[in-house]
């Protein structure tokens, strides 16, 4: 962390701001229908006052050390009071319903599904993703089973939404983003997803056709919030995977607060299961914070800090995989020698400063630094059989090749490191001009200085010839004359580049929300501007280049009996290259790579209703997505190699649908399909599947409870997905390489039993430090169906075809976890 030296200046910007003498009190107020209530009047016993606006939210001020009586009142509501004694400076959230027929009041989580369903965004329960666990547990585990949204790798974090790739999704926490390390290659090696699920407030996802104060990509935005705590406590969740211990905190005047956690993962129990035998050490670690200091009520600032460390050694052994059909079964033999040892740190730290210059305007200053060091090295020997599989019943050979068709060698070799420095100083602000109008605002620059060596080759040997690039420039005259050319591998690439990118980033945009004839109207509007320059050592045509990128969004909720809302977003959507997408097939950096251009044209529907007397929701989506300046690219389990060329043009079309509620009572659950789409041209040379043209998907996620022991509780997640095109290999014309891979089928399995629960009391000894304790019991892959992820190519010796070999991942595991909250 040499060139980690990060200065922060916030402090000094707001240091003659006064100390408050006051605590706040903020919050939404719903009716019985869950629906927010407009024109409460809000009064303390001690003189302050306010009133809800639009959304049902509120803010008020009231002395700190003393007894306060809030009182909330409506013509068409029963009245509500509530006491708080609050320390200096303390924020908290209450959120009242306020009932109509009888006399009683709850207090309730808010649910931003009603104000956030007109912006497109699907909100999910942080309770929901720490419970729902899986063999890559977090909130990537919950979005595989949303329409739109395809996983098809238990070992990665990684996904792709509406036809796009992995490099296509924002991630933002408390509106930082966040990165993600560059060269990692396959789902063995990733470790823990950055979001750490004990942490999370909130959870905001959208699919497509977002607003413009969310930044340059072209497919999705996974928006999340960690909590300020309001209490001392310690989670802790132990599993044969692994663990994590997070500790939340709160100072007696309220000032500071702080959340921190830890979390270990040992992937053995995984990747132990897989085809290739060997000794295999995959060990994740990473300490993540989030702290507050609220100088006074109107300037607060926050840190958000990261540390992480991923290492994977593996030496290979052996491995056999058995396939092709029943009448023609075949089989791939491999014998490895060699290792590889990959290793990934990063380290992340951003401070954010608050300043709420009034009700109605609020100023903020981000300031963030990320760095990276990663390293890939292996030299790894496999020598092949590719042969006929003996299928006599009660033969002793049966399942063992009888005759080779193909015998080979490879040799793969690399030495590749990375060293990537990116800072980022924004300006964001909003002001609301009235209660139903608000202006965003935002200005940001950022620096991206990569030092990258890739060094690379592959050796080739089949039945005792060496096999050459079919690109290379030199004939072989045999069998006429002997060859007297140099013997070359049959992937060589060696490339060193230092890269400096500087961008400058800025939005406004515009939301209002209104009353049209007695419907409910939401409209948004703003643009994007994104300018940016490559330079570096060698690079010397760099254009300087600029996209504006307009977007909109309207919602109208009718005046009808039944509760309907629709919604129409649009927007051209732009992706300028990251370093990943400047750097070819061959390792060349193009520093004059465009951005990808993607005009969205979405629209929606939510249909609330109730059955059983419990609430339901059904929101339908089809979308559209037009893309220009292309730049192709290949997948290879989860590394993205991109041709650096924007010479294709593409589209992806398809509809979304989700139904999710109450089927167990106090549960949650959803059932979502989506059809899918997504072609490209390349070359004007005629439309073919895109690597992520999954067609059809099919997700499920169930709750359950034993009626007569609700402490018992299960859930089943379920995720079908069609198979997506297998890739081709190195050199081969993809246009030649559209088959298929198989369909990919999932289902995990958890059983728990709350030994202490919060909402009961208990006189055992051993139970009294516990405010929440859990013993569960998990099965992976339950039906233990063979999944793929890519394809292993071989050559036959005689036909000269080469035969894809398919990669399956992990079979049925068990698993038991531990979880625990003091």
């Amino acid at each position: 962390m040499k060139r980690l030296h990060f200065i922060v200046l916030i402090s000094l910007l707001f240091s003659w701001l006064s100390f408050s003498q006051s605590a706040i009190i903020r919050g939404v107020i719903l009716d019985e229908a869950n629906l927010p209530i407009e024109g409460v009047n809000i009064t303390a016993n001690t003189g302050e006052g306010t009133a809800t606006n639009s959304n049902g939210f509120y803010e008020l001020k009231i002395p700190f050390g003393e007894d306060v009586t809030v009182t909330f009142t409506h013509v068409s509501h029963k009245r509500v009071e509530q006491k708080f004694n609050l320390k200096n400076g303390q924020e908290i959230e209450y959120n009242p319903v306020m009932l109509i027929e009888v006399e009683q009041i709850a207090t309730v989580i808010i649910n931003t599904n009603t104000r956030q369903s007109v912006d497109g965004v699907t909100s999910i329960s942080p309770q929901m993703i720490r419970t729902i666990k899986g063999a890559q547990p977090g909130v990537e585990n919950i979005l595989k089973t949303l329409p739109g949204v395809n996983i098809s790798n238990e070992l990665s974090t990684q996904y792709s939404v509406r036809g796009g790739n992995f490099d296509e999704n924002l991630v933002y926490v408390n509106e930082i983003e966040v990165y993600r390390p560059f060269l990692i290659r396959s789902g063995n090696q990733e470790g823990l997803s950055f979001v750490n699920t004990d942490m999370v407030h909130n959870v905001d996802f959208s699919a497509g056709g977002f607003q413009a104060k969310y930044g340059d990509k072209l497919s999705s935005v996974l928006d999340i919030t960690y909590r300020n705590p309001v209490d001392f406590g310690i989670r802790t969740d132990l599993s044969l995977l692994g663990g994590s211990l997070t500790a939340e905190t709160i100072s007696k005047d309220g000032k500071f607060s702080g959340i921190a956690g830890v979390r270990y993962r040992d992937n053995s129990l995984l990747l132990n299961s897989l085809e290739t035998d060997g000794n295999v050490e995959p060990v994740f670690a990473d300490a993540q914070t989030y702290l507050t200091y609220r100088f006074s009520s109107k300037f607060h600032l926050n840190f958000l800090g990261n540390i992480s460390s991923n290492k994977y050694n593996f030496q290979p052994e052996n491995r056999q995989t058995n396939f092709g059909t029943l009448q023609d079964p075949v089989a791939l033999i491999v014998f490895y020698d060699g290792q590889e040892k990959d290793q990934y740190q990063t380290y992340f730290g951003a401070f954010k400063a608050n300043y709420f210059a009034n009700d109605d305007l609020t100023l903020k200053l981000i300031a963030s630094a990320y760095h990276t060091t990663e390293q890939e090295y292996f030299d790894i020997l496999a020598q092949y059989r590719l042969g006929e599989v003996n299928t006599n019943i009660g033969d002793e050979n049966l399942g063992e090749v009888e005759f080779s068709e193909g015998i080979g060698s490879q040799l793969t070799h690399a030495r590749n490191d990375l060293d990537a420095f990116i800072i980022n100083v924004e300006h964001r602000g909003d002001y609301n001009i009235d209660d139903e109008s608000t202006v965003e605002w935002s200005a940001k620059y950022t620096h991206e200085d990569i030092r990258d060596r890739l060094v690379e080759y592959e050796v080739i040997d089949s039945a005792g010839f060496s096999i050459r690039p079919p690109l290379f420039s030199q004939t072989n005259p045999q069998p006429y004359e002997p060859f007297s050319g140099p013997l070359v591998a049959f992937e060589n690439t060696r490339a060193t580049y230092r890269v400096q990118i500087n961008r400058v980033q800025a939005f406004v945009q515009y939301s209002k929300r209104t009353d049209w004839d007695g419907n409910e109207v939401f409209y948004n509007a703003g643009v994007r501007s994104h300018t940016w320059n490559v330079s570096g050592d060698g690079i010397t045509d760099n254009d300087t280049q600029t996209v504006i990128s307009p977007r909109a969004q309207f919602a109208i909720k009718p005046n009808w009996e039944k509760d309907m809302l629709f919604r129409i977003a649009s927007g051209l959507y732009y992706q300028p290259p990251f370093y990943r997408e400047l750097r070819d097939s061959e390792g060349a950096v193009q520093p004059n790579v465009k951005a990808q251009q993607s005009f969205h044209v979405v629209l929606g529907n939510e249909y609330s209703f109730e059955i059983w007397n419990r609430p339901f929701k059904l929101v339908s989506e089809a979308y559209y997505k037009g893309m220009t300046d292309v730049n192709p690219y290949t997948i290879e389990n989860v590394r993205i190699r991109y041709s650096a060329d924007n010479n294709a043009k593409a589209y992806a079309y398809g509809l979304d649908l989700r139904l999710n509620g109450e089927f167990v009572p106090g549960t949650e659950s959803w059932f979502s399909f989506g059809y899918l789409k997504t072609e490209e041209n390349i070359d004007d040379r005629g439309y073919i599947a895109r690597p992520t043209d999954q067609r059809l998907k099919f997700g499920a996620l169930f709750q359950d409870y034993v009626p007569n022991m609700p402490d018992l509780k299960m859930y089943l997640n379920l995720v079908y997905n069609t198979g997506v095109p297998g890739g081709s290999p190195s050199y081969a014309d993809p246009y030649n390489y559209q088959l298929r891979l198989r369909d990919y089928r999932r289902a995990d399995l958890g059983i728990s039993y709350q030994l202490v629960n919060p909402e009961k009391t208990y006189s055992s000894r051993w139970k009294m430090p516990f405010k929440e304790l859990s013993l569960g019991f998990e099965i992976y892959n339950m039906f233990n169906n063979q999944n793929s992820i890519t394809n292993t190519w071989v050559r036959d010796v005689y036909s000269k075809q080469q035969y894809a070999i398919p990669n399956y991942l992990t079979p049925r595991i068990f698993n038991v976890r531990l979880s625990a909250r003091f």
